[in-house]
């Protein structure tokens, strides 16, 4: 690789690092969850981050608004929330005597768009959000309208056993390129935690970067080069988490009703390029797919009704297809 062309990689690398600084300065004990929101924001991909409430979720989505120079939205979903409350409508208006009507644009109109807790508003409204994340457009009243680049839906959803939740559509799950659980923190973190927050002064993030960079980081990822058999390797992957397939593990054909589709696999490897690329490598390693395996399949695996009687984690079915699946063929 050319000298002027590594050097120009490592300055966009230092900045994600100061981004990555930036949002440590205001969430605690979230490293790992903030390295794979930086992850699917540089490989173009929505985030559904899950996780009962109070554990900082929201604040760590408006964080990176702050440290990315994004037009940020936030949606706040409820049971009552319609389709038009997120996308806009054509409303009438009179000028001059004459009657028309014109588009007044939704919060989706963004380039960081928050759907704070999506799965509290029914099936209907949640869809509202599908043309958007997979087209990039909005269509109403047949008039079809172009979202500002870069655009990403970073969404938070309570776990399904609370009150009030709906689940959310397939289809719709399918679209979020990672699913990030998010953990109550340990003591350590709590203490750190309400250090920075009942203080005088509270934390923020600086502006780092802007739409410009999160673009070009994609572009550079997208060039990191993957070994044919690690290719291979993620295809076997996403085979084996298909019960009708004759290789995938028992605990795949007695769990799980459906697996998952090719958007899993390209999450996999568009997510191994840009974690190799934060560590500074140009080629994907083994260690980069596992490293994104579970946050790319978790919501992609419909488990039967065994599965859900017996409420088994979908990551302990990852863990299995991902050590029963031989590198090699």
């Amino acid at each position: 690789m050319d000298t002027k062309v590594q050097q120009r990689i490592k300055a966009y690398l230092e900045k994600v690092s100061a981004i990555k600084q930036e949002i440590q300065k205001v969430i605690v004990g979230q490293d790992e969850i903030i390295r794979l929101v930086l992850i699917a924001l540089f490989s173009e991909g929505h985030v559904l981050l899950e996780g009962v409430p109070g554990l900082g979720k929201t604040k760590l989505i408006r964080t990176l608004g702050q440290a990315l120079d994004l037009h940020f939205s936030r949606i706040q979903f409820t049971p009552d929330l319609m389709p038009a409350d997120i996308m806009g409508t054509e409303i009438l208006s009179d000028m001059g005597g004459e009657r028309s009507f014109h588009f007044q644009p939704g919060p989706i109109f963004a380039n960081l768009v928050l759907a704070d807790e999506i799965n509290r508003a029914p099936p209907k409204t949640q869809s509202a959000l599908l043309e958007a994340m997979e087209e990039h457009t909005v269509t109403i009243a047949k008039k079809t309208y172009t979202l500002d680049s870069p655009f990403f839906v970073m969404a938070t959803q309570n776990p399904l056993e609370m009150d009030g939740t709906y689940p959310l559509p397939e289809a719709q799950l399918d679209r979020f390129f990672f699913k990030i659980k998010v953990d109550s923190p340990s003591e350590a973190t709590l203490s750190q935690i309400f250090a920075r927050t009942t203080g005088y002064e509270a934390q923020t993030a600086s502006q780092i970067a802007h739409a410009n960079d999160v673009t070009v980081i994609d572009k550079i990822a997208k060039h990191v080069a993957i070994p044919s058999h690690l290719n291979e390797y993620v295809a076997r992957l996403i085979t084996h988490t298909h019960p009708k397939c004759t290789d995938c593990p028992q605990i795949v054909k007695q769990y799980v009703r459906y697996g998952a589709s090719p958007r899993g696999g390209q999450a996999i490897i568009l997510g191994a390029k840009v974690n190799a690329l934060l560590e500074g490598r140009y080629n994907v390693a083994f260690d980069d797919v596992k490293a994104v395996a579970h946050p790319a399949l978790r919501h992609r695996l419909l488990l039967n009704f065994e599965g859900l009687a017996e409420e088994i984690d979908p990551d302990e079915i990852i863990t299995e297809i991902l050590d029963s699946t031989p590198l090699e063929s």
